[in-house]
């Protein structure tokens, strides 16, 4: 199998998790370039992988003003910074890893695709999930034909409460107008592995959600604007105290580098630094009193090709997980991300059995295996070799992104969409 050289641009949290999963298959990638603003992280990723001192650039447009001189490009910069990135890459001939969401706007998305198609490269989406343990095993239970026809799903994302107030409440994607709406960010995900499981095209969707609990409303009477301000009264016993969350846990690194960006000098945040983050930017906010217009709870209801019904929802108030019930013509199946099996009724036995999730040691790690999954997977895509069923192209995943757009109009709207018509508006097909 051919080696793979790599450029990684953005050298944050994902782009790293990238890194080190392809460092860990030195078979199948080299890691030949890097382009991040961040010393400390730009520097981590050039010391740890050995990238030459000539393609270690300080933004992802330096790295891209040069010729082509590696085989796969990581997009993993902010989401903002997918779009231009992406289309430069391509003109330039990269095959390429883009961390979701695709982009920030349908149209992006479409002209992504396109150029894409037109170039002749292959861009494949981080929706990680399609390479994890769980749902390869979902997949293939579904695809044996077990469970017969699908009729109707329930499908819920449990965001986590910590998790939905350091992403979406305090960080980098609390604003639907600076990046994009929960459907997009977080949950196209989602959007995506129910049309992957169901098989069908989505015909209709409608949605409700709104941003209710992390509002001033509920912020107690005299809480301060940020946590270090002192004077909460409940500034012992609340979950969401900063202080707590950022600089008391030293082992969150994940917490620690994010809410430092732009102030660590390092790869490993100081406590001055982490103190300096929760002074000046929005992780040191009160979750009552953040910059935030994100959804903490949704719901979205799909009608599939053939009269398959799909019923997700969406929520912060939680430990975290996804959970998924299956009902088909031929039985239920159940499952939770937490476990090692699932549950599956097959009516002719009218009894539950347990299905033990597929492993292999090329899983581990990261979203239930998914990150390594992905990686692994890429290069015998690349190669030619593959011969699984978790790989989509830029088009497919184009197309499920759309769903997430189509129901955030029904949700701003209070509307049924057709997603058929709403594909049109945009030049494209939903097949």
């Amino acid at each position: 199998m051919r080696k793979l050289s790599v450029l990684i641009l953005g050298a944050g949290g994902r782009g790293r998790t990238y890194a080190h999963c392809m460092g860990d298959m030195p078979d199948r990638y080299e890691i030949v370039g890097v382009g991040e603003p961040v010393e400390g992280r730009r520097r981590h990723i050039a010391d740890t992988f050995g990238v030459p001192a000539e393609h270690v650039y300080d933004s992802w447009r330096s790295a891209l003003a040069v010729p082509k001189f590696a085989d796969v490009c990581v997009i993993s910069t902010m989401d903002e910074e997918h779009y231009e990135p992406a289309l430069r890459a391509i003109e330039l001939g990269y095959d390429i890893l883009l961390e979701k969401p695709i982009a920030q706007t349908v149209e992006q998305c479409a002209e992504i695709a396109a150029a894409a198609n037109k170039k002749g490269v292959k861009v494949i989406v981080c929706h990680v999930l399609r390479y994890t343990s769980f749902y390869r095993t979902v997949k293939s239970v579904l695809d044996s034909g077990r469970v017969g026809q699908v009729m109707s799903v329930m499908a819920a994302e449990a965001v986590g409460h910590i998790h939905q107030s350091h992403s979406f409440v305090r960080g980098n994607w609390h604003s639907e107008e600076e990046t994009t709406p929960m459907l997009i960010a977080k949950s196209c995900h989602d959007m995506d592995i129910i049309q992957w499981l169901i098989g069908r095209r989505c015909k209709k969707v409608s949605s409700f959600g709104q941003l209710t609990y992390f509002t001033p409303d509920y912020a107690p009477e005299g809480a301060p604007v940020r946590c270090i301000d002192g004077g909460c009264p409940i500034e012992d016993t609340c979950v969401y105290n900063c202080k707590k969350l950022y600089y008391d846990d030293k082992n969150n690194m994940w917490f620690r580098r994010s809410s430092t960006r732009g102030i660590a000098a390092g790869d490993i945040p100081t406590d001055e630094e982490v103190m300096q983050a929760l002074q000046t930017t929005d992780y040191g906010l009160c979750v009552y009193h953040a910059n935030n217009d994100v959804v903490d709870h949704q719901v979205v209801n799909m009608e599939f090709d053939g009269g398959a019904t799909c019923c997700f929802s969406m929520c912060a108030f939680n430990s975290g997980g996804r959970y998924i019930r299956i009902f088909g013509t031929g039985g239920e199946l159940r499952a939770f991300d937490g476990e090692d099996h699932l549950d599956f009724f097959p009516f002719e036995k009218r009894d539950w059995v347990q299905i033990p999730l597929m492993t292999d040691d090329t899983r581990g790690g990261n979203h239930g295996g998914g990150d390594r999954g992905i990686v692994y997977d890429l290069s015998e895509y690349l190669n030619g070799t593959y011969n699984g069923c978790s790989v989509a192209d830029i088009s497919i995943s184009t197309a499920n992104h759309l769903i997430g757009f189509a129901a955030e109009r029904a949700r701003h709207t209070d509307t049924v969409v057709d997603v058929d018509r709403f594909f049109e508006e945009y030049g494209l097909k939903n097949e």
